[in-house]
């Protein structure tokens, strides 16, 4: 593969664009994708006109909140029928499609997601800036160690590395400690992972291979699939743990990967806005947020993605906008702290708001804990309880105690609540591979 120049994907004609020229790109990309959906998807037609609106009625930013939201469960019911598997979400002829993914199924039913050649093209050029922005060049090896599936994964991040340039090697159907020998055998300088692996894998390499994951070599490490990488005490684990550079990614299989963390660190990550357009509304109404460091619900519309288009698709995930731009010199805006959380997560525990991220940096900060815990929310009688479930590292053994106190401590400090705290063996927690299902709330439905 021919060698890629600095400037193909450091591009000031988007990234540094000026604001005001951004919101008009952004709005002539919108208007283009809304009347696509509404010509081509009988999903959107339907959500459009049970809501009155016509694509004819955007002409304006002030018409934005006319357009209809869509929800991962208006996917699922539009999906599993003729066309098969994709429905009235389907927006081009089946034979059209190239790409199969779906999503990873840990929050209901999962969404089928279709891709043309060129849908797929444009999936790889977003992880293209990510990687690039995260300082990815030609002369970089990467390791993937994930099992290469139906859930989308790091499958554009292999393409995406490929398409700069790096090698690639694909560690799909070996075992954490086969990945480790394989990561040392190449000399791997690159790897992609979700926090919960990449800090799995380290722990593997110490207690089963005998030496820290460190010594391996790798010098950068792009992270997804979790918020765990925008957390300081996870960031701080996985960075002492591989002696590597760590960014974050946001991204997700009905939008793209829509979101980077750069080489400047600037405390959240970029919104790609040249692709993607980012609102943030209200937790407990549809209206926007514009003001930096207020909690809201991510909205994302993908412009370019044309067999299953997503027009304002409620994530359900948190985030809030920075009062300060990056010092990379991009004028994309930056979420500060990355994903939050999620909507669906936040819930009242003894009339608290409460997010379950804040009791990751709490975890993550105590030196002693290990790195799998599992928060489970339930009720005796009337009353909430919340049940935290850690791993004291070996050599800390005997020193519950004192590490219970400090643990109380600070998640009274940060969440203003109670925990009952419980010391289970090291490495008795469930270790996972993609995302982690830590946060288990029991209470009957209300």
């Amino acid at each position: 593969m021919p060698s890629v120049s600095a400037e193909r994907y450091w591009n000031p004609v988007l990234e540094t664009l000026p604001p005001e020229k951004l919101r008009c790109l952004q709005f002539e990309k919108l208007k283009r994708i809304v009347f696509w959906g509404y010509e081509k998807s009988k999903l959107y037609r339907s959500l459009y006109d049970a809501a009155g609106f016509s694509p004819q009625d955007l002409k304006g930013w002030e018409d934005l909140a006319k357009i209809p939201m869509v929800t991962k469960e208006d996917y699922r019911k539009a999906q599993a029928k003729e066309p098969w598997p994709y429905g009235d979400a389907l927006c081009v002829p089946l034979e059209q499609v190239t790409e199969y993914h779906q999503t990873s199924g840990t929050t209901g039913q999962p969404v089928y997601q279709a891709d043309t050649w060129q849908d797929w093209e444009w999936w790889t050029e977003c992880w293209s800036y990510i990687l690039w922005a995260q300082g990815f060049r030609p002369s970089d090896r990467v390791f993937l160690p994930f099992g290469y599936n139906v859930f989308i994964a790091f499958w554009a991040g292999h393409y995406a590395a490929q398409k700069l340039g790096c090698e690639v090697v694909a560690g799909g159907v070996l075992n954490t400690e086969e990945r480790l020998l394989k990561i040392k055998e190449v000399r791997a300088t690159a790897l992609m992972g979700t926090p919960t692996y990449l800090l799995n894998m380290a722990e593997t390499c110490e207690k089963k291979l005998g030496f820290p994951a460190r010594e391996l070599g790798i010098k950068k490490i792009l992270c997804a699939g979790e918020p765990g990488a925008s957390v300081a005490g996870t960031k701080e684990r996985i960075t002492e743990a591989w002696g590597a550079e760590v960014f974050d990614h946001v991204g997700a299989t009905e939008v793209g990967g829509w979101g980077f963390e750069c080489t400047h660190h600037p405390g959240g990550i970029h919104v790609n806005e040249a692709m993607f357009l980012v609102e943030l509304l209200e937790l407990d109404s549809n209206a926007p947020i514009t003001q930096p460091e207020r909690l809201g619900r991510i909205v994302i519309t993908a412009f370019d993605r044309k067999a299953q288009p997503c027009i304002r698709f409620d994530t359900k995930d948190l985030g809030m906008w920075s009062a300060e731009p990056c010092g990379c010199g991009r004028t994309f805006r930056v979420l500060k702290g990355g994903v939050l959380g999620r909507a669906d997560h936040l819930t009242k525990v003894k009339g608290v708001l409460f997010s379950p991220v804040a009791v990751e940096e709490v975890v993550r900060s105590i030196r002693e804990l290990g790195d799998e815990y599992e928060l489970i929310v339930t009720k005796k009688g009337d009353v909430d309880q919340l049940i935290l479930k850690v791993e004291l590292l070996p050599e800390h053994q005997g020193q519950e105690a004192r590490v219970k106190e400090e643990l109380e401590r600070q998640l009274r400090l940060k969440t203003n609540l109670h925990y009952t705290i419980e010391f289970h063996p090291f490495g008795s927690l469930p270790r996972y591979e993609v995302k982690a299902k830590r946060f288990k709330d029991l209470r009957k439905p209300h």
